[in-house]
């Protein structure tokens, strides 16, 4: 009994769109479904893998899935640009679209501020000036305490039940 091989294509329309259009596709998708702290990185020149990365939040595992989907939707319908790949949807912590020029990260809060992506891909860069702002003024991610509405914040507690960890008190020094 033989299966045949499912193979997955992937297509850029000729010509490809401009580095400008995607970018402004994937701006409409992750707005059209609320995204939260959308911000856009310029790696041109530190990354051979891609020539922008767009990071955004949802607020719940739902919201991140619905999101990176809208993205992937809308290079279809507009662009007719295939994703090179999407991973994370089982999950959907952590969902990452790659469109080639530009790949897409959805994030839960928490799990942003773990990777901190923008810290990484900005190290020695003026970070956007409107986070600048928001930090100077106190406002930053302050309607939002980084868990979605069915989450809450993970402690050691936590993987000590799940992995089974002996609990044993610090040394002091």
């Amino acid at each position: 009994m033989s299966t045949q091989a499912h193979v997955i294509k992937t297509r850029l329309p000729s010509p490809p769109p401009s580095l400008e259009t995607l970018l402004g596709t994937v701006r409409d998708a992750v707005e059209e479904l609320k995204a939260r702290d959308v911000v856009e990185i310029d790696v041109r020149g530190k990354s051979s893998v891609t020539d922008y990365m767009v990071i955004a939040s949802g607020t719940s595992t739902r919201h991140v899935k619905s999101i990176a989907d809208e993205v992937v939707k809308f290079a279809k319908q507009k662009l007719d640009v295939m994703p090179l790949g999407v991973e994370g949807e089982r999950e959907a912590e952590w969902v990452l679209v790659d469109l080639g020029d530009v790949v897409v990260h959805v994030m839960l809060p928490r799990v942003r501020e773990f990777y901190a992506l923008e810290r990484l891909w900005t190290v020695g860069d003026e970070p956007p000036r409107e986070q600048v702002d928001e930090l100077a003024s106190g406002t930053l991610g302050e309607d939002d305490d980084g868990y979605g509405e069915d989450e809450e914040p993970l402690s050691f507690e936590d993987d000590a039940d799940e992995f089974d960890v002996e609990r044993r008190p610090r040394p002091s020094l």
